[in-house]
């Protein structure tokens, strides 16, 4: 199966491609480089362009007419940022996505699988969420999440799209064979800032947010090993169909799906986690929560597992070795 991975030079859009290459699919990759790497693209079919280049998006499907369905993960991801600069989040993630989406209907090819984030949830009592959970996205980054969801689900009511929207919650580590791994050089997520500590990059770790109302104060996450998120997206474009059949409501084809482990982790859990697997206690300094941030959510990942067969294998310690092994060998790879 031939499958268009938008995003596909960044983190989890590579990833994604790595698995579906590891078992007998054709990625076909989309990428402007706002924040992909050309290290990830290497030996992969490759276009370099905006999303919202109609022109070149008709050539893509011109030259790979076989394929089968869209992933699409481009977008711009991070929280803080999206509080200072919401117009070009807003831009980048919202309108884009809707003119890309216009796109693929006029062109007939209108399966999507849509990478949408656990942000948008609003806090509910115990943390745990189901795909009906309140939403309540509170930064800018969220909202457009939040915003491309209803696009797709409006085009697909309209336009006769279909839409899987896969609601992430926190991705780490990297691919197993380190072919790609986390690319940015100042990461702010917590995994990223752990390795960046524990390598002698950054001096101390910052705990973001003591005060929250979880069992000891910091925020509760589920983290997911980014090689689990990945086969997610093989299993749901493998089993789309069904997905959208059993899946669907209101008459529209389009479903929301959460993908997580299951199982909540706070920050000073999995900071525990963290040093157990680096052999040593890591400098920490607590600090006030960063602009956007929330207590957090888990998953209840059922839905998951009915429509697409899956659920979370790796572990938190596995994810972490992962991350820290990529960490050594990333500058071999990405040439800064």
């Amino acid at each position: 199966m031939k499958v268009l991975i938008t995003g596909g030079a960044g983190y989890i859009g590579s990833t994604i491609a790595s698995v579906l290459l590891d078992n007998g699919h054709t990625p076909v990759i989309l990428d402007s480089f706002v924040t992909g790497r050309r290290e990830f693209v290497k030996d992969r079919i490759f276009y370099e362009a905006d999303i919202a280049d109609r022109a070149m998006v008709r050539r893509v499907f011109s030259d790979h007419p076989d394929i089968q369905g869209t992933i699409h993960c481009a977008a711009l991801i991070v929280v803080p940022e999206s509080v200072s600069r919401p117009y070009d989040y807003y831009r980048e993630n919202v309108v884009k996505s809707m003119e890309f989406f216009k796109a693929l209907a006029d062109l007939g090819y209108p399966k999507v699988v849509f990478s949408s984030s656990a942000a948008i949830y609003d806090v509910v009592p115990g943390f745990m969420v189901t795909e009906d959970s309140p939403l309540l996205p509170l930064s800018p980054y969220s909202r457009t999440k939040f915003m491309m969801e209803m696009i797709l689900k409006d085009f697909c009511a309209a336009y006769g799209m279909q839409g899987i929207a896969l609601r992430y919650f926190n991705p780490i580590g990297s691919d197993p064979q380190m072919r790609t791994g986390l690319h940015i050089q100042h990461p702010s997520h917590l995994i990223g800032k752990l390795v960046e500590v524990s390598q002698g990059r950054e001096s101390v770790f910052n705990l973001t947010g003591v005060e929250w109302p979880t069992r000891d104060g910091s925020g509760i996450r589920d983290y997911l090993h980014v090689w689990d998120l990945a086969l997610a997206h093989l299993k749901a474009i493998e089993n789309f169909d069904k997905a959208i059949s059993e899946g669907s409501e209101d008459e529209v084809d389009f479903t929301v799906i959460n993908l997580g482990t299951g199982k909540g982790v706070t920050v000073k859990e999995f900071l525990v986690a963290f040093e157990n697997v680096v052999g040593k206690q890591l400098p920490v300094s607590n600090q006030p929560p960063r602009p956007g941030d929330v207590a957090g959510a888990y998953a209840n990942a059922d839905k998951a597992k009915r429509l697409l067969g899956w659920k979370a294998e790796k572990s938190i310690e596995e994810g972490i070795a992962d991350a820290l092994k990529w960490g050594e060998v990333r500058n071999t790879i990405i040439h800064y």
